[in-house]
């Protein structure tokens, strides 16, 4: 099993990739690192067989990809467990199941998976991956690129961060929400949101965050 410092690396690399092109860059703002660290671990990870670099970017190997999707699981389901079972508070599972994910076997997963009635999603609306790797992803599109006057469900947000997980938490924005886009402000502004009774505004960074799938009523 790779290292606990690899296996983040692979999780951060698989989560940058499904944004766009996975550089060292990102990485290592991803992970809180320096750059010179980065570079040392890509050839270890390199060297290893997880990742090629074509171009100066980071690409997932085969072995990569199955390693990262492992990791990946452990942690969604280790979220489900955290909130659905201990009921830790939605915008704190993620941290926590970032300790738990490297210390849980095969068996444990398997077990928590069963016990869970073998969930879908993470509590943030992530799909969790197969045991064999496969992983479905749940259509939609950012918030923020919707028009107004869209109706639309909340699909998944952004995990890794805590602060807007907490405010999305007290405007009731999880997934399986729904609202309407009302308003959207020029100029990079900000779109007034309805859900339920309720009406808000969320900047674009944070509409950017959140995945949404338009309404068939829209």
């Amino acid at each position: 099993m790779p290292s606990h410092t690899i296996e983040e690396y692979l999780e951060a690399i698989y989560k940058l990739t499904a944004k766009g092109p996975a550089r060292p860059a990102r990485i290592a703002e991803a992970l809180g690192v320096s750059g010179p660290t980065v570079t040392a671990t890509l050839r270890r990870l390199d060297r290893d067989g997880f990742v090629t670099r074509p171009g100066g970017l980071v690409a997932l190997t085969d072995k990569g990809r199955r390693a990262a999707l492992d990791v990946v699981r452990r942690h969604r389901v280790a979220e489900r467990f955290l909130a659905d079972v201990l009921k830790l508070p939605w915008e704190d599972v993620h941290e926590e199941a970032c300790r738990l994910e490297h210390a849980l076997s095969p068996k444990v997963v398997a077990a928590l998976e069963a016990l869970l009635e073998n969930p879908e999603t993470c509590p943030h609306g992530h799909p969790i991956p197969a045991e064999d790797g496969q992983v479905e992803v749940p259509e939609g599109v950012p918030l923020a690129s919707l028009a107004a006057g869209t109706a639309a469900v909340v699909v998944r947000v952004d995990e890794d961060d805590e602060g807007l997980l907490g405010y999305l938490a007290s405007l009731g924005l999880f997934p399986g929400t729904r609202l309407v886009l009302l308003d959207v402000s020029p100029f990079d502004g900000a779109l007034l949101v309805e859900s339920g009774l309720t009406r808000f505004a969320l900047s674009r960074e944070a509409a950017a965050k959140i995945v949404a799938l338009p309404a068939a009523d829209s």
